[in-house]
């Protein structure tokens, strides 16, 4: 059975459908429509409604010359870009004439597909709602649009006066070193550490953890403590009203989602990389080290690189040793989509790498993990730092699905596109788009009224956004110089690891050696317009670990003494910390 907001969006869509088949076909009166769309459609927004029917109007007009054609635009598959079709999509349609088939797929085949287009030249699709994740690709590949430059030239008629990119949270992580914009962010959600707040706060799991390991349960903010936690639920507590729990949750089956497990920050999360926000400098959260004028050398600890550094050792073994001694059995079997609904069901104390793009699906009626009143018995908090972490570093990973345009793509389609792109994203709907999918991408929405009312029942979500320390989690940078080949080297080297096949040191001097390889070759081929990769000449590993920064030699203790922080306190340091 639907639950209301998805009962609610499907009457939505089905009656916009059924408008824009009439409206679209005749000389319709475009603020009647408009005034319509905000009326029932984007009836949440930080405009004022007047304000809302100009920024309508605006598209009306600029659209004129595309009435009547027809593009396809394609993102991954989460909320957030089911409302941009089955919403944004035809109200687009109804207001400007253009019809956009908005297509839904899987992000592995929305990164092949890509590439397809890139390296073909052919046009698959007039637009892609692609992770920002591939900055580094798109700088370098002269394929891609860099929208600055769009934006003053053939796209200085057609971009909204209001888009005001400032007002866009996560706009510094689709720009290039040289200052220009290359994608438009559409969604954005973090990587968090996620915990039940009801066991964490029951007096007599307390006093039981505090008993045992000498110091109180709470947010865990480094790994020892995160450790502690996981063996104290798993171990000791055992079961919650007759019921198998556990302390830790993760996923392992050898599948392209566990490379997003690893290389969304999980070793920069352990400390491997060099401090730097957003993305660590000389070396990023991939290990990639660059030199000074921002051209990859190498991903090996041979090269300078910090892949199979000994920080990376310590993330992937602990990543291996939680997954098998402190998550149900049936975990190191699961994909990324299998797993992300499991600690909704009641059985998992925490989780360290926990993506907020599932707090939708974690205060549904009926769950287990809220209460009779609807309200979230858990909680988001910062994510622990492994004992290689040192101020200044990103904390962790955030996805930023961003609109990416291609010059394979004829510049007609590529404007309309560029049009729907802007629509989703204006002042106009994007509060409403945001209190659908939860993946915010406006500071201006994240301090509206209505996300202060929504706030005690998104765990903590409203909270992050707000607090200035959001800022440390960040996506994949610019040092990565071919993300769609680079990217799957990932999964087929560590998962041999995670099933216990091969050492971690092994599977990451394999994965090292493997994007190395790659980035010679991309040198020898000459495929980049700029920022093309220089391999470093390999030297002895001693020689780079006795250098300052990463990489970093191997610490004699790796289990420091557990630190633990109160929630409610955490809460208020947030909120004291004021604005971003």
């Amino acid at each position: 059975m639907k639950n209301n907001k998805t009962l609610c969006l499907s009457v939505l869509a089905s009656s916009l459908i059924m408008a824009s088949g009439t409206l679209t076909a005749s000389s319709h009166d475009a603020r009647a429509i408009a005034e319509r769309l905000v009326d029932e459609v984007f009836q949440n927004s930080t405009l004022s409604r007047e304000e809302q029917i100009e920024e309508l109007l605006w598209f009306a007009e600029a659209a004129e010359p595309f009435r009547g054609m027809e593009i396809r635009t394609v993102a991954e598959g989460l909320a957030v870009h089911e409302f941009e079709r089955d919403v944004m999509a035809p109200a687009f349609e109804e207001l400007t004439g253009i019809r956009v088939t908005h297509n839904i797929i899987g992000e592995g085949d929305l990164v092949d597909t890509m590439q397809t287009q890139m390296q073909s030249g052919r046009n698959i699709y007039d637009g892609y709602i692609n992770d920002s994740d591939a900055i580094g690709t798109h700088i370098r590949y002269g394929t891609t649009i860099n929208l600055s430059e769009a934006m003053e030239n053939e796209w200085a008629g057609f971009t909204l006066p209001t888009l005001d990119l400032e007002d866009f949270i996560g706009i510094q992580y689709t720009t290039g070193p040289d200052g220009s914009i290359y994608q438009l962010p559409s969604q954005q959600f973090a990587n968090l550490y996620w915990f039940r707040y009801d066991w964490f706060t029951d007096p007599d799991l307390m006093a039981q953890f505090e008993d045992i390991y000498g110091y109180p349960l709470g947010v865990p903010t480094n790994w020892s403590a995160y450790e502690d936690i996981a063996e104290f639920f798993t171990e000791h507590v055992g079961e919650m009203n007759g019921e198998r729990i556990y302390g830790h949750m993760d996923y392992g089956r050898r599948d392209p989602s566990l490379g997003w497990r690893f290389h969304d920050s999980w070793l920069s999360m352990a400390g491997m990389g060099s401090p730097g926000i957003p993305f660590g400098n000389p070396v990023d959260d991939w290990g990639i080290r660059v030199d000074e004028d921002a051209r990859p050398v190498g991903a090996s600890i041979t090269r300078g690189g910090g892949t199979n550094a000994p920080a990376s050792v310590y993330a992937m073994t602990k990543a291996v040793d939680w997954l098998h001694d402190y998550a149900p059995p049936e975990a190191a079997g699961m994909t990324f989509g299998e797993a992300g609904p499991v600690p909704a069901q009641g059985s998992i104390a925490q989780q360290i790498f926990w993506y907020t793009a599932f707090t939708a699906d974690m205060i549904e009626d009926g769950v287990a993990v809220v209460d009779e009143d609807g309200m979230p018995l858990w909680r988001m908090a910062p994510s622990p730092t492994g004992p290689y972490w040192e101020e200044g570093m990103k904390v962790g990973y955030q996805d930023v699905g961003s609109w990416t345009f291609f010059d394979s793509t004829p510049e007609d389609r590529r404007t309309a596109a560029w049009l729907f792109g802007q629509f989703t994203v204006a002042k106009t709907g994007s509060l409403e788009k945001l209190m659908h999918g939860l993946t915010p991408i406006r500071e201006s929405d994240i301090f509206s009224d209505q996300m202060t009312e929504m706030a005690p029942r998104l765990g903590g979500l409203v909270e992050f956004y707000r607090s200035p320390n959001e800022s440390w989690w960040t996506p994949t940078g610019t040092n990565v110089p071919d993300y769609p080949r680079m990217a799957p080297l990932w999964w087929q080297n560590l998962a041999p690891v995670m099933s216990r096949e091969v050492t971690p040191q092994e599977g990451l001097d394999n994965l090292a050696n493997a994007m190395d390889d790659i980035m010679g070759r991309l040198a020898r081929a000459d495929v980049f317009e700029s920022y093309a990769p220089r391999l470093n000449e390999e030297r002895d590993p001693e020689y780079w670990l006795s250098q300052p920064g990463a990489p970093k030699p191997r610490l004699d203790n790796e289990k420091p003494q557990g630190v633990t922080v109160p929630y409610d306190e955490l809460m208020e340091e947030w909120m004291a910390a004021g604005t971003r």
